[in-house]
């Protein structure tokens, strides 16, 4: 892929929301290898799916000849930024905010290589450079090339300002300053020249391209990603569960896989372009095909197989695509114990059994109080037709029942694992 391709590609891909001076980019690109960063605040231990579309995004890059470097806030996570925030973040303390940049450096180096000649990639943290910056230091210094009317003007401090209430604090305010130093930090000692960042973040590169301008005497450009919405306008990374996270201690590669497999028609093809090294001929192509078939689109088995590899690997996809083939087709023979110790994450709803108290409870009690129906008399009415089945089996169960028949350890997969199915969908792991 030539320099100008990638920036065609980014465009056909739908990745490009904002960029300074397109046709000096364009140029400067074409000119030869580009130092390039993206910037991760550690406001969690790990980073989410929001992540993802930058991260691939550096890859990107780096794959086009340029040298990405993914720069870990180590000083902005101890400020916070208010883009677009509706109130205050929490201050989290020194200890908390290392342990967290610890690892998200382990999370990025995940999707860039570090190890290819002259553009691999680094891992940078901005607390490394202010840090021992005194405050006159930074009010003379840095602090004068900034015009506060313009910082305020920024749509993303303004509407902080005219909401009512707390408004933003000077802490918040100063994050854009910050920001901007970390472009002038890195275009003096790495001859970095281009900052990509989510859309929110246009007014601070922007006046991080001024201040390197102003302070370094260098030209400097930015480039901005959509923030991703899903088409029915409910917040994408998002599920009844919770925040869909990129570690798997966090989130099961198994819930991974699914929360993919389960994008709406209207999403699927987008999201492939974001969020995929696929090319967009082949999109339109699979597009094409799955408008010509008659059953369900395979855009979705596509994209959750393809970002799943991306971010779990090989091994993680595998147990994702063996606990999802067991689960719907009802063999658990091939599923290891961890894989059964996966489906308690956040993948599958889930129990824990004490033997003792289920010597007196009926199975219909125990079934209905787990959430697989709204009442006993709904199981009764499964039970009679067979439709609850037990690791596999659905013999000898009635609604007569008590649940220690049933769930006794000698009949428990691994001695302690039952895999409840009612229906076609509805599965529920109770363990002793």
């Amino acid at each position: 892929m030539t320099d100008i391709t990638l920036l065609q590609d980014l465009n056909a891909r739908g990745l490009i929301a904002q960029m300074t001076s397109e046709e000096e980019l364009e140029q400067h690109l074409a000119d030869g290898s580009v130092t390039l960063y993206c910037g991760f605040d550690p406001t969690a231990d790990s980073l989410h799916i929001g992540s993802l579309v930058p991260l691939l995004a550096l890859k990107r890059f780096q794959q086009a000849g340029h040298k990405p470097l993914a720069l870990v806030g180590g000083a902005t996570g101890l400020i916070g930024d208010p883009s677009f925030k509706a109130a205050e973040r929490k201050l989290n303390d020194d200890a908390t905010v290392a342990n967290w940049v610890d690892k998200l450096k382990g999370q990025v180096s995940q999707f860039i290589d570090f190890d290819c000649g002259e553009n691999s990639a680094e891992v940078v943290n901005n607390l490394d450079w202010t840090q021992n910056v005194d405050i006159l230091t930074f009010l003379r210094d840095i602090g004068k090339h900034f015009s506060v009317n313009q910082m305020i003007a920024k749509e993303s401090v303004k509407q902080r300002i005219d909401r009512e209430g707390a408004g933003i604090s000077f802490t918040e305010f100063t994050y854009m300053i910050l920001q901007s130093y970390d472009f002038q930090q890195l275009n003096a000692s790495r001859s970095c020249t281009l900052q990509i960042g989510g859309s929110d973040q246009w007014g601070n590169i922007t006046g991080g391209t001024e201040l390197t301008r102003r302070m370094n005497g260098n030209r400097a450009f930015g480039l901005t990603l959509p923030l991703i919405t899903k088409s029915d306008g409910t917040k994408f990374g998002k599920t009844e569960s919770g925040t869909i996270w990129l570690s798997p201690s966090k989130t099961s590669p198994y819930a991974f896989y699914q929360f993919w497999l389960q994008t709406a028609d209207a999403d699927a093809y987008r999201f492939l372009k974001y969020f995929t090294f696929l090319s967009v001929a082949e999109i339109d192509a699979l597009e094409k095909a799955d408008a010509e078939r008659d059953g369900r689109p395979e855009a979705q088995a596509v994209l959750a197989k393809e970002v799943t590899r991306l971010v779990h690997g090989e091994e993680g996809l595998t147990a994702a695509m063996r606990i999802t083939d067991a689960l719907f087709s009802g063999n658990l023979s091939d599923l290891s114990e961890t894989d059964f110790e996966q489906l308690q994450l956040d993948g599958l709803p889930s129990s824990e059994l004490n033997g003792a108290d289920l010597t007196e409870t009926p199975l219909t009690t125990l079934l209905s109080d787990a959430g697989m129906a709204n009442s006993g008399k709904q199981i009764k009415d499964a039970l009679q037709r067979n439709a609850v089945i037990v690791n596999g089996v659905a013999k000898g169960m009635d609604d007569n029942m008590k649940a220690a028949e049933v769930f006794a350890a000698e009949n428990g997969t691994y001695d302690r694992f039952f895999l409840v199915k009612l229906g076609k969908k509805k599965h529920h792991l109770f363990v002793i």
